[in-house]
């Protein structure tokens, strides 16, 4: 690949003049907005690199974006964030953007302070990573700059959200629990802590209701307090055959719980998890779970902030990130097949 692609490269490549490609990678006024998405791709396919720094000054823009991170969401043993946070800056330097990582600490949600890359103005736009609490949102409401909520989303419609399919993800999970001959699932999760860990319960909850299966209160575990520190799961005197974990790192935690007591998996009880993160691959045996596409939903979330910032009225709603399950050796066959074939298809 040619190290220095210019205009005159990227205006050859998609058949235009020099100056077209220059009124579109500098979003002005003269190209359709379908020609200017054409040529952005193009550009980041060649590995075109604008010079931030020359932009700035000239446009008035920082070419930075700040992307928040409660930092309950950021301990030692937590990565998914960091993980996101790292593709969304690969994805904004395709933009000739750089993404500054601000944690949010829990005395500035608590007292509603703005971040200091946006009272110091800093930054282009925010994305906001990992669910807030509904008093800080209004904090991000009333911040004049694009900003998206990604990986959760609440009533505040007018912000726009990207998640993975949790829901869906939870349903196709228990359904394969359930066409593995398992009757007796507990949801393991506190369903007010996030919209996420609400959505994963919801599908889980369909999926029995499809099935005709009875949901009782005993097999919703609780697995955090009310600021979003774990504790220890609260087992079932009856206890269930199979567990859907929200995330990974909870399935983790309840392998060791369930170890403790002398159980094993999935000899006396599967589980399975949310997230395909380094949690699945540490439990023994190894994890059944939801695999999020990371690089997806950082990809989309780059993608809405930088269209925000060209069209700041432009809305995008909530958009959904497709998941996929990970098969591993954490679920056990209850009954052949056969006596379960009318659920093959759930």
């Amino acid at each position: 690949m040619k190290s220095n692609i210019t205009m005159k490269d990227i205006a050859n490549k998609v058949g235009v003049s020099s100056v077209t490609v220059s009124k579109a990678l500098n979003d002005k006024e003269g190209v359709s907005d379908n020609l200017k998405l054409k040529i952005k791709k193009v550009a980041v396919e060649m590995g075109y690199r604008m010079n931030s720094a020359a932009k700035s000054i000239k446009d008035g823009l920082s070419y930075n974006i700040g992307v928040l991170i409660p930092q309950r969401f950021t301990g030692m043993n937590d990565s998914f964030y960091l993980r996101v946070y790292q593709q969304i800056a690969i994805h904004l330097d395709h933009y000739g953007y750089f993404g500054i990582l601000t944690l949010l600490s829990a005395e500035d949600e608590e007292k509603l302070s703005f971040p200091r890359v946006y009272s110091e103005s800093k930054v282009d736009g925010i994305i906001v990573l990992g669910q807030v609490s509904k008093e800080y949102i209004e904090t991000i409401k009333n911040m004049d700059l694009p900003k998206i909520f990604l990986d959760f989303y609440d009533e505040h419609a007018e912000i726009d959200s990207i998640i993975t399919d949790n829901f869906y993800g939870a349903y196709e999970i228990t359904n394969y629990l359930i066409r593995h001959g398992h009757r007796d699932i507990a949801y393991v999760g506190n369903i007010y802590a996030t919209s996420s860990i609400q959505d994963r319960f919801l599908g889980y909850y369909k999926s029995l209701l499809e099935h005709g299966l009875t949901f009782e209160e005993r097999l919703l575990l609780n697995d955090r307090d009310e600021r979003g520190a774990f504790i220890d799961i609260q087992l079932p005197d009856k206890m269930p055959t199979a567990f859907v974990c929200n995330c990974d790192q909870v399935a983790f935690n309840l392998y060791e719980q369930l170890s403790s007591l002398g159980y094993q998996v999935p000899t006396d009880c599967s589980v399975v998890g949310f997230d395909n993160d380094v949690y699945a691959t540490l439990t023994s045996p190894p994890l059944t779970t939801v695999e999020v596409d990371i690089d997806q939903m950082a990809r989309t979330a780059v993608k809405s902030i930088m269209e925000k910032i060209s069209n700041p009225n432009r809305r995008n709603g909530r958009v959904l990130v497709q998941g996929k399950i990970i098969y591993r050796e954490s679920v056990q066959q209850l009954d052949s097949p056969s006596e379960n074939s009318d659920n093959s298809q759930a």
